[in-house]
C-alpha cells in the first residue's frame, strides 16, 4: 500500500498517525486502476500561502482531524481524477500524493465547512500543470487555454485522449459511455467528469478549471454534444439527448 512519503517534519505519515491515535489512513496502492475565491493560490503561487487568506490555528491534533475527515474521504475520486489527466499509474498515485502533501502543508488556508473535494481537486489539476506537464512524456495532454483550437482541428479526434482504465468508472457510467466519453477531447472529457461524475457545480469548475462560469457552460454544452453525437440511440437513455431517438 502506497503512503505518502515523510518530505516534511509536519506530513501526517502512518506512524505520525500511529503515535496521535489518529486512524491509519495510507495512500491506497491503485494497481489499476465550494468556498470562498480564496481557496488557494492560483498556478505556482500554490506553494506559498496567500496574502488575503486569512490563516487558521489548528493545534497539530486538529491538523490531523481536519486532515482525516476533510481529505481523505475524497483519495479514490483524486486518483481517478489524476489516472485521467495523467494516463499513467505511476504517475498518478505521485500526482495523488503530492496534492496530499500540498493540502496538509497548506491546511491552515482551508476554511471547515467548505467544499473539500473543490479545494483539492484545484491543487491536484495546478499541480499537474505546473509540475506534471512541464516533465511530460507527452507533452500536449491537456490545454485549458486552447480549447477552441482543440475543438476545430481536424485531428481532436484522435489527439489528447486517454484510457478509462478506472473500473469504477467504467461500473458508474457504462461500457458504452465510458468508450465514447473517453474518445473526447481531454478539455471536453474533464467537464462532464468534473459535473456529471464527481457532481461540481458550475462555480465549482469554474475555479477548479480557473476559467469564467460562462466558458464552463460554453465547453460543458459542446463536450455533452460531441458525446450525444458518438452514442446516438444510447444517449437517450443516458439523458445527454434532448429528444428521444425515433
Amino acid at each position: 500500500m502506497a503512503t505518502i512519503p515523510e518530505v516534511m517534519s509536519d506530513t501526517p505519515t502512518r506512524d505520525d498517525q500511529d503515535r496521535t491515535g489518529m486512524p491509519d489512513h495510507g495512500m491506497p496502492d491503485h494497481g489499476g486502476p465550494s468556498g470562498p475565491d480564496h481557496l488557494l493560490p492560483d498556478g505556482d503561487a500554490v506553494d506559498q500561502p496567500s496574502a488575503d487568506t486569512p490563516a487558521r490555528r489548528y493545534t497539530d491534533e486538529q491538523k490531523y482531524q481536519v486532515f482525516n475527515k476533510e481529505f481523505m474521504p475524497h483519495i479514490d475520486s483524486m486518483y481517478n481524477f489524476a489516472f485521467r489527466l495523467t494516463t499513467d499509474e505511476d504517475d498518478a498515485n505521485d500526482l495523488v500524493q503530492d496534492t496530499y502533501l500540498k493540502a496538509f502543508r497548506f491546511i491552515s488556508s482551508f476554511e471547515q465547512g467548505t467544499n473539500a473535494k473543490a479545494w483539492l481537486f484545484r491543487i491536484l489539476k495546478n499541480s499537474f500543470i505546473n509540475d506534471y506537464r512541464k516533465k511530460s512524456k507527452e507533452p500536449a495532454k491537456v490545454d485549458y487555454q486552447d480549447v477552441e483550437t482543440t475543438y476545430n482541428s481536424e485531428d481532436a479526434e484522435s489527439e489528447h485522449t486517454v484510457d478509462l482504465r478506472a473500473e469504477s468508472v467504467s461500473d458508474l457510467i457504462g461500457d458504452e459511455v465510458a468508450t465514447a466519453l473517453n474518445s473526447l477531447p481531454v478539455d471536453f472529457r474533464t467537464v462532464i467528469i468534473l459535473c456529471d461524475i464527481e457532481g461540481f457545480t458550475y462555480e465549482e469548475m469554474a475555479k477548479i478549471l480557473d476559467i469564467p462560469i460562462g466558458t464552463v457552460r460554453s465547453r460543458l454544452h459542446r463536450a455533452r454534444n460531441l458525446l450525444k453525437e458518438k452514442l446516438r440511440d444510447y444517449a437517450s437513455s443516458m439523458g445527454y439527448n434532448e429528444e428521444s431517438e425515433e
